[in-house]
């Protein structure tokens, strides 16, 4: 059983950043907002982390990271996109991705994410993939209708 930690931002940021070589020792910043995820040993497993928010274009970028592949349940899905999408009201998120990083680029497909890929986004013969959903889009992908994430009351009341 998984359960969730908030209002943790720097200390979940600072794992999450560890973690992807392209954000490192500069890690989010502290406007960033995070949900730590924990497994049922209290130890950090993973974590989700909101920046780059832009309340006029309501669209913030999401980046994520794990020591284990068991964090990615029913339950944190529910509060990765509901934190953006009904708490703070985005009508956008998106993260930045390594292009060869294919495992992710396909989970991201099957949430029904679109992509545009950007030649050297991480540096030279880096290239990335901007990688948006849509709200319209998470609501009306396959995870949703059958789960109803989009409907249910926001898991996570802190505000970006």
């Amino acid at each position: 059983m998984l359960d969730y930690v908030y209002g943790q931002d720097e200390i979940v940021g600072d794992f999450v950043a560890t973690m992807i070589p392209h954000v490192g020792a500069r890690g989010f910043g502290p406007a960033a907002k995070a949900i730590g995820v924990i497994d049922e040993d209290g130890k950090l497993i993973a974590g989700l982390v909101y920046h780059n928010y832009d309340p006029d274009a309501a669209i913030i970028e999401i980046s994520g990271a794990s020591v284990s592949r068991r964090w990615l349940t029913r339950g944190t899905i529910a509060r990765m996109y509901q934190y953006p999408f009904v708490t703070c009201g985005c009508q956008m998120v998106y993260q930045r991705t390594p292009a060869e990083n294919e495992y992710l680029l396909g989970m991201l497909a099957a949430y029904d994410y679109s992509f545009v890929t950007v030649p050297r986004m991480f540096g030279r013969g880096k290239d990335g993939v901007i990688c948006t959903l849509t709200v319209e889009d998470w609501q009306a992908n396959r995870f949703n209708k059958r789960l109803k994430h989009h409907v249910a009351a926001p898991l996570l009341k802190e505000a970006a």
